[in-house]
């Protein structure tokens, strides 16, 4: 709905002290953005907010981000509420993440786009979906599945062989193959590159 000139200057003050890493004229212009786009959404969302398809089409078109899977959660994460659609304050919120935030908090980010039904962890099976999509597969392969679960197997003797992982691996007593942020925080400190080790979750830097 439209706002009042004294609505909008609120929802930017707002705005800026809750997203911490845009500024002012940056929140005016991503709440600009956010009206383009509830425009093109889905009538049923009544002007509150857009789709996950022009969520999708939008982080495609300006980040280049492609792989459906992950796109789908990048959706959940910044739908916080569940309700189906993204409010103008889940989407700043949610594009300071993106775009402009701390380790800490792009590492949750990470964590919750992998951590597919949201228990916590991240099992073999959540790492084999996710790792599924990004694998080329040839034509000619019999069994394409095998080529994911040595990289799922890869994935997680990397993370497993920082001393780092000891204590985790000392804990696993099922050998489930489960990591908990906790995991995940500590080999990721101690190597960057396994921020997105099981998939694009984040814009390319450019």
């Amino acid at each position: 709905a439209a706002m009042s000139r004294k609505g909008v200057k609120l929802l930017v003050d707002s705005l800026t002290r809750s997203a911490k890493h845009f500024n002012k004229s940056e929140v005016e212009c991503l709440i600009n953005l956010f009206d383009t786009l509830v425009a093109r959404a889905s009538s049923q969302f009544a002007g509150v907010g857009f789709d996950r398809t022009v969520f999708r089409d939008t982080l495609h078109s300006a980040f280049g981000m492609t792989d459906d899977v992950v796109l789908d959660r990048v959706f959940s994460t910044f739908d916080r509420d569940n309700n189906g659609y993204i409010s103008v304050v889940e989407w700043v919120e949610g594009l300071a993440v993106l775009l402009r935030g701390t380790l800490e908090e792009k590492m949750k980010h990470c964590f919750a786009v992998y951590d597919l039904n949201g228990d916590g962890y991240i099992s073999k099976e959540e790492m084999f979906q996710m790792l599924k999509n990004s694998l080329l597969i040839q034509p000619a392969d019999e069994e394409p599945d095998e080529g994911v679960k040595d990289l799922v197997e890869i994935a997680l003797k990397k993370m497993a062989s920082t001393y780092l992982f000891v204590s985790f691996l000392l804990q696993d007593y099922d050998h489930d193959g489960k990591l908990s942020f906790e995991d995940f925080e500590k080999a990721v400190r101690e190597e960057k590159l396994l921020l997105e080790a099981f998939g694009p979750c984040l814009p390319d830097i450019k």
